[in-house]
């Protein structure tokens, strides 16, 4: 996990025009994204479509993703995040604790905040040397790391897989729908930015979709 630092971060919706400002706290973020490894290790489970240990999981969905991080703060002795009804039991509804110490997602300003680290371009440096994207990826999920970082230590957050966040994208147009970030390996340079954002239903698993992990910072 590597420190965020406090600061504030502008994101923007190319469909509704919007851009706001928001205020981000320190917190901590995984400097990749969730490993089949780590995922396999918690859960005993292998969802993802191609295999391989330091492959990022993909085919979870949000609630995959929420299930995993509270399973994962129980096995480190932290207090559990979420309170999530039962599988098979799924609504748009999730209670977090603010509270909590455990492990999350991202909001995605949070995500926003640490992709840009401290740039204010579309991207943290040139496409083929920070992201696995269509362009370079022969069309297939890579290890995670294999990109240089950003100033910040994060790799992979453009390309590879798309990132489950926590926000809901449009409530009053898409109902539950969460945001998803960082494009993938199968996406073209222009959805690989760090403003980029798209959507999915919680329930969806597909095979360009992983997440990476934070936690709060209680005092």
């Amino acid at each position: 996990m590597i420190a965020v630092p406090a600061g504030p971060v502008t994101l923007s919706d190319r469909r509704t025009e919007r851009r706001w400002t928001v205020e981000v706290a320190p917190c901590l973020l995984s400097a990749h994204p969730v490993t089949q490894a780590l995922y396999a290790q918690v859960t005993g489970g292998s969802p993802s479509t191609a295999q391989g240990g330091r492959l990022p999981v993909e085919g979870v969905s949000f609630w995959d993703a929420a299930r995993f991080c509270d399973a994962l703060s129980e096995r480190e002795g932290l207090m559990p995040v979420y309170r999530i009804p039962a599988e098979g039991e799924e609504s748009d509804e999730i209670d977090r604790d603010g509270s909590a110490d455990g492990y999350r997602l991202p909001t995605e300003a949070e995500w926003e905040h640490a992709c840009r680290a401290g740039t204010d371009g579309p991207r943290y440096g040139p496409l083929d040397e920070i992201a696995w994207y269509r362009g370079n990826s022969e069309e297939r999920i890579r290890e995670v790391g294999g990109k240089r970082p950003n100033a910040w230590g994060f790799h992979d957050m453009l390309g590879n897989v798309w990132e489950w966040c926590w926000d809901v994208y449009d409530a009053e147009v898409y109902g539950g729908y969460r945001v998803l970030r960082g494009g993938g390996w199968f996406d073209e340079h222009w959805s690989c930015r760090a403003s980029v954002r798209r959507r999915s239903h919680p329930t969806f698993r597909v095979d360009d979709v992983g997440f990476r992990l934070a936690r709060s910072v209680v005092r």
